[in-house]
């Protein structure tokens, strides 16, 4: 049974793919093109409760991430935010970051907090169809890779 946070980012609409501790999902609010939330499948609020094997397993999921944003995004740098305020089950939500914009089905996703601090605030809100056709574009360039 998935946790409350993956419920609350979308899925199963938003799932890109999974490992054994981790389920990396398409963020509905996207502050820059191609952002994710990984969402650990254990039962734990705090990080340091994680398991060895989640811990380890985090690495498999971040190696694909990273993969597979650089492929999509041709992002320059990624920040990983750990902000769990409303959420509480651990997670990380992932933005690939860029000067400029990247344009997806005809929209203009811009970093607007290049170089600085991602804008949160800025994030362009998908429908759940959208949100679908994004993770499953990215599920079928993760399985290629």
């Amino acid at each position: 049974m998935p946790n409350p946070t993956a419920l609350a980012f979308g899925y199963p609409r938003s799932k890109v793919a999974e490992t054994d501790h981790w389920l990396i999902l398409v963020r509905p609010k996207q502050p820059t093109f191609g952002s994710l939330v990984l969402v650990c499948k254990e039962p734990v609020h705090a990080f340091s409760d994680l398991s060895a094997e989640a811990f380890a397993d985090m690495r498999v999921a971040v190696a694909g991430i990273e993969r597979l944003l650089k492929a999509k995004t041709a992002y320059e740098k990624i920040n990983y935010l750990m902000l769990m305020m409303v959420d509480r089950d651990v997670h990380f939500h992932v933005l690939p970051r860029y000067e400029g914009a990247r344009e997806h089905e005809g929209r203009s996703f811009p970093d607007t907090g290049w170089p600085a601090a991602p804008a949160l605030g800025s994030a362009i809100a998908l429908d759940d169809d959208a949100v679908e056709r994004l993770a499953l574009d990215f599920a079928a360039a993760w399985s290629a890779a």
